[in-house]
């Protein structure tokens, strides 16, 4: 992973400048070292008689960079301590050229030295700066040298008159062509270099962006990456990778796939994958089925492509995984939902088909019994079979109304209006029992959309239910409620409570009530509150069933008010 740390052009200028402390001492350092062996071998050198100015400058050199140290921790002016030290450069080694011998000092190439740093630290204006000082330091120096106004130490020439007037011109000259032409030379370097670094610390960047998106998208997938070498080794496994083989990408970098995989190894070698004649970027196919670190099976989709670096040429192989263990069961319970779909429908065309027959039987036994001779057998045996006939056609029809139910037709109503005419319409029938009484507690507001027709079954379904599990009589109790924005989607929803005074429900039995065709009841036929759970359901409502506290059996049922179906 590439760095994201970049130094800003203040702490630049600060490493440059310390490095710069540095080099200044073990310059000076060399030249102490080199006066002290000459003053120990006595003997005259370039550098004219050693005094002890010599020993007192460098020591002041040592002092000045320890003030630049104090200074650099303590000022936050980093610039202009750059321009204090490279000027105070400048005017030390016009002092360390009079010190030697003025025109005649070979020292004056330190000028070069100032001129290279400025241009280091400060680009071309820090370079044509220190060329400028330069020459104007240098120039004034031999000029006062020549005319005698300073005698240099060290000197070798009694009048410095003895040089021609030409000579000294052409030395100041030529030493400040050559100032100008490093200083011009070095500082378009250093502007050279200055713009590569921006250019490469914005390719860096670039870079970095670039390997996080990578490693980004390479961690964001849903399906397994392994990436293969030539040797078949694995050289990329991604996180989802290693969910689904529980292993770690540590675990299995540089290792053949063979050793942690066999099994998708083992379809690798199959004949399609390895074929001598290169697939380009045709992508192959192949299932796989695996095993889970807790035991459970899977089966993967693998896709295998060719790793590329540039076109005919083949490094390795990309896999991509894809689990398709839940696609499968999905499948397969599809199909069994398919077959019970098809037996159901086989059900419902034979119920179908059988109300037919039973209402040439009905008619049949009618028309028999006005013929055939009266007697308390055959009259017993002709309401038997009348009424197990009614019965039978009866349970066809609940079957029919739970196998083929309608899709509902949305539409805005009154829900207590609806409760009222079923309830009217309910006691005026034979199912209600004389002893049966209606308790009501409406809201006042009941306007939904749903389907009239299908909530007045549902209602019709739930008041037999009711009037059976009472008995010879007992007390109704019908209520509805508006609750405020308490779906998931935060809308409105009515709730409508229906319960009995009989003896409720089995607790053993409470989870199967609403199941097709499971019943308590000696001659029920179990599809009453399966009717009314598919109902509810296809009017995106829900149902529930428990035992009230105070005794009888509790049936609530919640409704949208305005339906996702109807808001869409």
């Amino acid at each position: 992973m590439i760095s994201l740390q970049q130094k800003t052009p203040q702490e630049e200028l600060l490493k440059k400048l310390q490095i710069l402390m540095l080099l200044r001492v073990l310059f000076i350092s060399f030249l102490l070292g080199a006066l002290i062996f000459i003053k120990v071998r006595a003997s005259r050198s370039y550098f004219g008689d050693i005094h002890t100015a010599h020993y007192l400058l460098l020591a002041g050199v040592y002092v000045i960079n320890i003030i630049y140290g104090v200074l650099l921790k303590r000022s936050k002016n980093i610039l202009f301590q750059a321009y204090v030290q490279l000027l105070m450069d400048a005017l030390i080694i016009t002092v360390l050229i009079y010190t030697t011998g003025g025109i005649e000092s070979i020292f004056s190439f330190l000028y070069i030295l100032s001129i290279f740093s400025g241009s280091i630290l400060l680009y071309r204006r820090g370079g044509m700066i220190m060329a400028s000082s330069s020459s104007i330091f240098y120039g004034v120096l031999l000029d006062l040298h020549y005319y005698g106004v300073i005698h240099p130490l060290s000197s070798r020439l009694s009048y410095p008159e003895q040089y021609q007037s030409y000579y000294l011109f052409f030395t100041i000259v030529a030493n400040m062509a050559a100032f100008y032409l490093v200083g011009y030379l070095s500082s378009f370097l250093s502007e050279q270099a200055k713009k590569s670094r921006a250019a490469l610390k914005d390719k860096e960047s670039d870079l970095i962006r670039l390997e996080v998106l990578h490693e980004s998208i390479i961690g964001s997938l849903t399906s397994g990456l392994i990436v293969l070498d030539d040797q078949e080794r694995m050289i990329l496994f991604n996180p989802a990778a290693e969910r689904m083989f529980g292993l770690s990408a540590a675990q299995v970098y540089g290792h053949p796939i063979r050793d942690h995989l066999p099994h998708l190894a083992g379809h690798l070698s199959s004949p399609p994958f390895m074929s001598s004649d290169p697939p380009g970027i045709q992508t192959q196919l192949t299932n796989v089925s695996s095993v889970t670190s807790a035991g459970e099976k899977m089966h993967l989709q693998v896709s295998v492509s060719p790793l590329q670096f540039s076109p005919g040429e083949h490094k390795g192989r990309i896999l991509i995984l894809q689990d398709v263990t839940r696609m499968k069961q999905i499948q397969e319970e599809m199909k069994e939902v398919e077959g019970l779909a098809l037996i159901g429908e086989l059900a419902a065309g034979m119920a179908h088909e059988i109300r037919n027959p039973m209402a040439s039987i009905s008619g049949s036994i009618e028309m028999l019994r006005d013929e055939i001779k009266e007697s308390d057998v055959n009259t017993r045996l002709m309401d038997i079979i009348l009424r197990e006939t009614e019965r039978l056609n009866g349970l066809i029809a609940d079957f029919l109304l739970f196998a083929r139910a309608q899709r509902p037709r949305f539409t805005e109503f009154d829900l207590n209006h609806l409760i009222i005419e079923s309830l009217e319409l309910f006691q005026n029938s034979q199912a209600c029992h004389p002893g049966t009484k209606i308790v009501t507690h409406l809201h006042e507001m009941a306007a939904i959309e749903s389907d009239p027709g299908q909530l007045k079954q549902v209602l019709w379904n739930l008041f037999l239910n009711a009037s059976e599990a009472m008995g010879h009589g007992g007390t109704l109790h019908i209520a509805t409620s508006l609750a405020h924005g308490s779906s998931e989607a935060g809308s409105d929803q009515i709730n409508v409570v229906i319960r009995d005074t009989g003896k409720g429900f089995d607790e053993e039995e409470m989870p199967r009530v609403f199941l097709p065709f499971f019943t308590t009841k000696e001659r029920g036929s179990g599809l009453g509150l399966a009717i009314v759970k598919r109902i509810v359901d296809r009017l995106e409502g829900k149902v529930s069933g428990r035992n009230h506290p105070e005794g009888g059996a509790e049936i609530t049922i919640v409704l949208p008010v305005r339906p996702n179906a109807r808001e869409a």
